[in-house]
């Protein structure tokens, strides 16, 4: 089963509904979209996608893979496909401008504000992602809730957290501040793209990247693929298929809605990052059973060591994944009951209608 793989000087009209994940097809390998350099940016000779295409099972679990091939994904990003699984693998550096300068917290401080944080040359670093998902996601009966540190990946090559710093209340978006460098010039925490590093060079996205979204969308048109969550749903920006804003208020409590989109034509459920700077923001939980990252801790600002990794640590090189069997639903373990404690039943029945 052929794919298109879409450069970001010409996107492909052409839409094709995802198709499951047994009896795979020869898999092919294509060009990813073009890099970009700016401001303390990365240049990327663009990123690779190869793997295997999917049919249906006879379970009724659909891949996703034929949505995700359409994605445009950016400079150093490389897609792998397998039969219900796609792996990810980036450097971190995002391929669009980033600030010269961006404040960052004096030392032994997590949470800061204007007057405990200064302005510091970008301290953005080359991080080794390398993650696979499952691309036959299942809707649990309870969601997940997000931890700090790396909750999905972008087609920009850069990660997406949670709403909040490292203190787990406090919303990044609703408590930016700027401080002034040496030439009296302000530097902001939180830049024009709704992200920013850790101190330890981690850049990140803590809700809708709008420069991400710019260069893979038309003015008035629909939003397209941006990325995907740790538990294989695919994350858009907030434009659906008509054109139309989305409204968080149109959202689930993780920030899902089952809707068409132009790589899904036929409806997928899929997250929504809203143009917002409340809580809302980014996913503060999962629909399905989110891939179990080994290392992905990261440092303030943003949150504190989360599943062992080390403070301000860069996340491991190989990620520890536990997948679905491609076809079956998993098993809600102790582990994973969510602390929100009640069932997502209205869920649960979208997929039912979807599939």
């Amino acid at each position: 089963m052929g794919f298109t793989i879409h450069t970001r000087a010409g996107l492909t009209a052409a839409f094709l509904m995802a198709a499951g994940c047994s009896s795979a097809s020869t898999g092919e390998t294509g060009t990813g979209g073009g890099g970009g350099t700016g401001t303390g940016g990365a240049t990327g000779t663009g990123g690779t996608t190869s793997g295997t295409g999917g049919t249906t099972t006879g379970g009724g679990t659909t891949s996703l893979n034929d949505g995700y091939k359409k994605a445009t994904w950016g400079a150093g990003v490389t897609i792998t496909y397998g039969n219900c699984t796609l792996r990810y693998q980036s450097n971190g550096i995002p391929d669009h401008a980033r600030d010269a300068q961006y404040a960052v917290p004096n030392s032994g401080v997590m949470v800061p504000d204007a007057s405990s944080a200064h302005a510091a040359t970008d301290p953005t670093k080359a991080q080794t992602y390398d993650v696979t998902f499952s691309t036959c996601p299942t809707a649990q009966a309870a969601p997940t809730t997000t931890s700090l540190g790396n909750i999905g990946y972008m087609i920009s090559g850069a990660s997406l957290f949670n709403p909040y710093e490292g203190d787990g209340s406090t919303v990044a978006l609703a408590s930016n501040f700027s401080v002034l460098d040496a030439s009296n010039m302000k530097v902001y925490f939180v830049d024009g793209c709704n992200g920013h590093p850790t101190p330890m060079g981690q850049y990140h996205y803590h809700g809708l990247p709008a420069c991400v979204t710019a260069e893979v969308d038309e003015v008035g048109g629909a939003s397209h693929l941006i990325g995907i969550a740790l538990d294989g749903f695919p994350v858009y920006g907030n434009v659906d298929i008509n054109g139309k804003v989305v409204d968080a208020s149109q959202l689930d409590m993780c920030n899902g809605i089952t809707s068409p989109t132009p790589e899904f034509p036929e409806g997928v459920y899929h997250y929504v990052l809203p143009d917002t700077t409340d809580a809302s923001s980014s996913l503060r939980c999962y629909t399905g059973k989110p891939a179990t990252v080994a290392g992905g801790g990261m440092g303030p600002p943003g949150g504190g060591p989360p599943g062992g990794g080390m403070p301000g640590g860069v996340p491991a090189e190989a990620a520890a994944v536990e997948l679905s069997p491609c076809g079956s639903s998993v098993a809600l373990s102790q582990r994973d009951e969510d602390p929100m404690g009640r069932v997502w039943a209205g869920v649960a029945r979208s997929f039912r209608d979807l599939f």
